[in-house]
């Protein structure tokens, strides 16, 4: 999962200044989008993706997994990933507890985010991640065991959407190697949807190129 383009952010913010407003607002996924796209936004969404998380502050949205699908690939797929952490859902389930939790990652300069997921028996499942505002495309989810993910982000109507550019690994620092796509588990594609009153939608998609979609989640969440 390793890239050669360069980012370009399609246009910049402007600095926050030292008082006011601007020292609670987060600009860094807002420079990642079209100013344009971005003010389209329903301010609900843009609210989200703009919190200081200064210090100790902790965004925290509960809500429930409607469904969790996943192809026999995908089972396999999740499985594997267990070795660096089990980033994915680990079975296929009906409507289970969630709730997720977003911190600032004061060594990395990026945010840490805990998801975590209830199971139909046992303790529920933990996901950690972090992410971190650097890269070729500017935005990059490291999961554990050196491995991560470049994203790209859109805007469109009422949904912010983050799709994988290309998957990496970094055994060591200053060491960094691209995945090759045939190595890769194909595109994963994140939406956050804007439902109105607070509430929003979480949907996760990987479709490997060839074995077509191997995991699905659809998640109904509320700002805490």
């Amino acid at each position: 999962m390793w890239g050669g383009m360069q980012h370009r952010p399609a246009e910049t913010a402007p600095a926050p200044s030292a008082c006011g407003d601007d020292a609670l607002y987060d600009y860094r996924f807002r420079r990642l989008v079209p100013s344009a796209d971005w003010d389209a936004l329903p301010a609900d969404v843009r609210r989200r993706f703009s919190k200081r998380l200064a210090g100790q502050a902790v965004a925290a949205y509960s809500g429930e997994i409607i469904w969790t699908r996943l192809s026999r690939a995908g089972w396999l797929l999740a499985q594997l990933c267990r070795l660096i952490g089990a980033p994915l859902p680990l079975a296929a389930s009906g409507p289970a507890p969630a709730a997720v939790a977003v911190s600032e990652d004061r060594a990395s300069g990026g945010q840490c985010w805990t998801r975590l997921y209830g199971r139909a028996s046992g303790h529920p499942q933990v996901i950690h991640s972090a992410k971190s505002f650097t890269g070729p495309t500017g935005l990059e989810e490291h999961i554990g065991g050196g491995f991560g993910m470049a994203l790209t982000v859109r805007a469109e109507a009422d949904a912010l959407i983050f799709v994988s550019d290309h998957y990496f690994w970094q055994p060591a620092a200053g060491m960094r190697l691209r995945l090759p796509r045939w190595l890769a588990p194909g595109t994963t594609i994140v939406t956050h949807q804007h439902l109105g009153s607070g509430r929003f939608a979480f949907d996760l998609k990987v479709t490997h190129p060839l074995l077509g979609e191997v995991v699905n989640q659809h998640a109904l969440f509320s700002d805490g």
